[in-house]
């Protein structure tokens, strides 16, 4: 309606100036208002669209499919070589500090632990990272994998899930902002003790969650966080060796593997590291035993 009277506005407005009357100004003069209103209107009926297309697909661009039944069906999508995930409008996902297990590979059960691992209570508040859309709400029964757990695909392309909730406070194809409670802390699946267990993914990717969230400052590391695909880090890391500058935190990484004979202590002075840091890279303590062929991360 408003864009069917601004058409024969016009119209009229061409009539008249054709003539070249003195009414043509004055109508001119009283138009420019109702322009500046026109334009606020559409300009508000854009952000309005913008905001449902979010609310209806999150990620828009990244992802080609929206699928409620299962936490990982991307492997078949293509991952960018680099893609920066905006950090704001964050919220801690458990207001709990403490970390029971961190991101990286599991000596005790022989597999590598893909998210970050938080005391809760049973029954302490889960939120939501970020703006987004709860994509799967499930329960993988008492020892089972995640047990009761949520999955939120957000606006800025990342993923987020919860695991080992005692209680769903959101269903699926819900849209939530970013703190607004889904869930309660919990002890359900595959679990020692009540703890939240939190992923972050980019395309089915898994991202070390401490490179986004500080957990025991409760904030963000950051406005923003780039995500390198493997093959995006090593050009990376070897144009800024050629250039003989300093290669950002996270790009250059590289492993040893474990031969006859080899120590923590030997593969530290080998690479001018520390056992400590060599531990901490890997998620290990000095006294681990390494395994023949087993892969150390020193840089």
């Amino acid at each position: 309606m408003i864009f069917k009277r601004f058409r024969i506005w016009i119209a009229v407005l061409v009539g008249l100036l054709a003539t070249g009357g003195v009414q043509a100004q004055d109508l001119l003069a009283r138009q420019a208002p109702i322009d500046k209103k026109l334009r606020a209107i559409d300009s508000v009926a854009l952000q309005r669209q913008i905001v449902r297309e979010q609310m209806e697909h999150p990620g828009y661009g990244l992802y080609p499919t929206w699928d409620n039944d299962r936490v990982h069906v991307y492997a078949d999508v293509a991952v960018p070589d680099t893609f920066v995930i905006d950090l704001r409008g964050f919220s801690m996902p458990t207001k709990n500090e403490r970390i029971t297990s961190k991101f990286g590979y599991r000596r005790r059960f022989r597999r590598q632990h893909k998210g970050l691992d938080v005391k809760v209570q049973i029954g302490d508040t889960i939120y939501a990272a970020f703006d987004g859309k709860i994509r799967v709400v499930a329960d993988q029964g008492r020892r089972k994998g995640y047990g009761k757990y949520v999955v939120i695909r957000h606006d800025n392309g990342l993923e987020t899930i919860y695991g080992h909730l005692s209680k769903h406070l959101v269903i699926e194809n819900e849209y939530v902002r970013s703190g607004q409670p889904i869930g309660l802390g919990g002890n359900t699946g595959r679990s020692t003790g009540p703890h939240l267990h939190f992923e972050t993914r980019l395309i089915g990717q898994e991202l070390n969650p401490e490179l986004l969230f500080d957990f025991p400052n409760q904030d963000v590391t950051g406005d923003s966080y780039t995500y390198y695909s493997p093959k995006a880090k090593r050009k990376a890391a070897q144009l800024a060796r050629a250039k003989g500058e300093k290669v950002p935190d996270g790009l250059d990484v590289r492993y040893y593997k474990v031969r006859k004979g080899d120590t923590l202590s030997k593969i530290a002075h080998r690479y001018g590291v520390s056992i400590n840091e060599l531990c901490r890279l890997n998620n290990i303590k000095r006294t681990t035993i390494l395994r023949l062929g087993q892969l150390i991360r020193y840089s």
